[in-house]
């Protein structure tokens, strides 16, 4: 595991992977034996301090490449023909890591397949699972993942879920800094679990909007001033659709065509962090989720900005299945614990529902579309409705 003490050159030496990492981040050159030689003797956080990077940030985001690239040695996942329970689903990047090592600790893991991979690898592996089964055999016994049209499509989860196939076996009291969010992120029907939520504002450059003023909701990015200059994380498929099922629902159809007129392009939320480092096309606004905002410099050009109607929420749900309670619940209770809400809020910024747990929010407003909302219509033909709004607005 890698150390903000360790040199540069022991990093990369140990794990060229990492050199990844370090391009993305302005580091450059330690392909070059030379330049490894040389700079690589500096300590990771005394160049991290020089370049005013978040040390344990970056940290997370090397030992999540290694364990991407490499089997993962912190948690026994390799297929267990007698374990009594499957586990399916994603892992959000930042914290993949501590999270498995906290999973690793359950005292009963001989009987648990785990099969939980970083959410940068997309849904498609867990869409697999689901698309085909008919019944609840069919399918894992937990998963743990963002993704509206995963969990509420119709044609995927919904059938389980309309099944009663699931039971939230969580009990903790919800924290009180979603109390502001208007409807509450705990579901009325006792179907499923929310664990913490991924919040998308918006990270300001303030050079490239020039004397535009800067955008406060949701509703302002949809004035034409910012027409061809958004950056949206349209990749990061999860809060992509979170961000088109919330426009779709608070300001109608039209809202995501002229988000689609707004986009200058799509990057990954790594990316917009440095955009004001681009030569050319680069986004007066990129909405991202708040976890990024941190890895802006201080006191440069961009200012992160939450939305005084709130971030627009994409929670991380945990479904279980209710035939298997008595196995699930330990399990369940260790994913909502204060120290898993801890690694999820502190660590990457996803603020956990645990009531325990102090997301340093200062009563920062959510924006939520609501479970009535989810119940009572079908997400998965609003998002296809709303893609195609989206992509029939792209470059006019």
């Amino acid at each position: 595991m890698i150390t903000k003490e360790m040199t540069i050159k022991e990093i990369v030496e140990a794990y060229p992977i990492t050199i990844e990492v370090f391009n993305s981040k302005g580091l450059r050159g330690f392909d070059n034996q030379m330049i490894l030689d040389k700079v690589g003797i500096n300590k990771l956080v005394d160049i991290l301090n020089k370049k005013s990077l978040d040390a344990e940030l970056f940290v997370n985001m090397l030992n999540e490449a290694i364990t991407s690239d490499i089997d993962d040695i912190t948690l026994n996942n390799n297929f267990k023909k007698e374990a009594k329970i499957n586990v399916f689903g994603l892992l959000p990047c930042p914290v993949r890591l501590p999270l498995m090592e906290q999973l690793n600790k359950y005292e009963d893991i001989d009987n648990v397949n785990f099969e939980l991979r970083a959410a940068s690898e997309g849904l498609d592996f867990l869409v697999d699972e689901v698309k085909d089964a008919e019944t609840e055999d069919d399918i894992a016994d937990m998963f743990i993942s963002a993704g509206f049209d995963l969990f509420f499509d119709e044609k995927l989860m919904k059938k389980f879920k309309d099944q009663d196939t699931f039971k939230d076996l969580t009990d903790i009291e919800f924290n009180k800094d979603f109390e502001n969010a208007d409807l509450s992120l705990k579901d009325p029907k006792g179907d499923y679990s929310v664990i913490s939520v991924v919040p998308a504002v918006f990270l300001v450059n303030k050079k490239v909007l020039g004397d535009r003023p800067i955008p406060k909701t949701w509703e302002d990015l949809l004035d034409p001033i910012y027409k061809g200059s958004i950056s949206l994380p349209v990749s990061d498929f999860d809060l992509f659709n979170a961000i088109v099922l919330h426009m779709y629902k608070f300001f109608g159809l039209d809202s995501v065509k002229k988000l689609g007129e707004s986009l200058i392009q799509s990057l990954h939320p790594s990316e917009m962090v440095k955009s004001d480092r681009k030569s050319f096309n680069q986004p007066a606004i990129s909405i991202m989720p708040y976890f990024f905002t941190k890895m802006a410099v201080p006191g440069g050009v961009m200012e992160a900005v939450w939305p005084e109607d709130g971030a627009i929420v994409s929670p991380i749900f945990m479904l279980t299945k209710q035939s298997k309670k008595e196995e699930l619940k330990p399990l369940a209770d260790i994913l909502v614990s204060k120290e898993i809400g801890e690694i999820l809020s502190h660590q990457g910024l996803f603020p956990s529902v645990n009531n325990q747990v102090d997301n340093h929010l200062e009563n920062k407003p959510f924006k939520w579309v609501g479970w009535d909302y989810i119940n009572n219509n079908d997400v998965g033909e609003i998002l296809r409705k709303g893609f195609e709004a989206f992509n029939e607005g792209v470059g006019k």
